[in-house]
């Protein structure tokens, strides 16, 4: 029943539409962009709910107060300390390693404000997990969710950030005006 209200509220009530073409394994890493708005999270669940794919995601630790804390948890949601230098990478990995599946959604901009210097944790979970990182796109100009490309990270981490992003500057964000790629020439 939810499968089918979050079909219908996304593809027919919204006007969405995926185009997604990468085999998904039963451990990879999501790397999704543009992440501009609060509606990308929202955007995000109605997809999950409508394709019955359950990944986890970070976010920032302010979010997890009464009553949306149990919710976020609930809905696979993993605290951030950002001011903290933990080693939140290597943890992750570990468990990646150790778990028979493991799906975890990560937004690189890591804000919703103009970032150009986009986080790099995901890759390096990626990398020391020896995980696929499937490139979600979000359109909101064209109502699409794109998900055309996979990354092995070879450890070459200039270059595939490079091609990340390259990948990326194609989508609009619902606030275009937020989404920096930097120097990627």
């Amino acid at each position: 029943m939810w499968r089918k209200f979050c079909n219908w509220l996304l593809y027919k009530h919204m006007g969405w539409t995926a185009e997604v073409t990468e085999a998904h394994p039963d451990k990879y890493i999501i790397c999704l962009a543009p992440h501009t708005t609060n509606w990308d999270f929202v955007l995000g669940q109605l997809y999950n709910g409508a394709t019955g794919l359950d990944s986890n995601f970070l976010m920032k630790k302010e979010w997890f107060f009464w009553p949306l804390g149990p919710i976020f948890k609930r809905l696979g949601g993993i605290p951030v300390w950002r001011s903290k230098h933990t080693s939140m990478t290597d943890n992750l990995a570990e468990t990646a390693r150790q778990a028979k599946t493991f799906r975890l959604c990560i937004t690189p901009e890591g804000t919703r404000s103009p970032n150009p210097d986009w986080k790099k944790g995901f890759y390096f979970i990626a990398l020391k997990a020896e995980l696929p990182i499937l490139l979600y796109g979000i359109d909101y100009e064209k109502r699409l969710i794109e998900c055309t490309k996979t990354i092995i990270p070879n450890g070459d981490l200039d270059q595939q950030m490079r091609e990340i992003k390259l990948y990326f500057s194609k989508f609009k964000g619902k606030k275009p005006e937020n989404f920096a790629l930097g120097d990627i020439e």
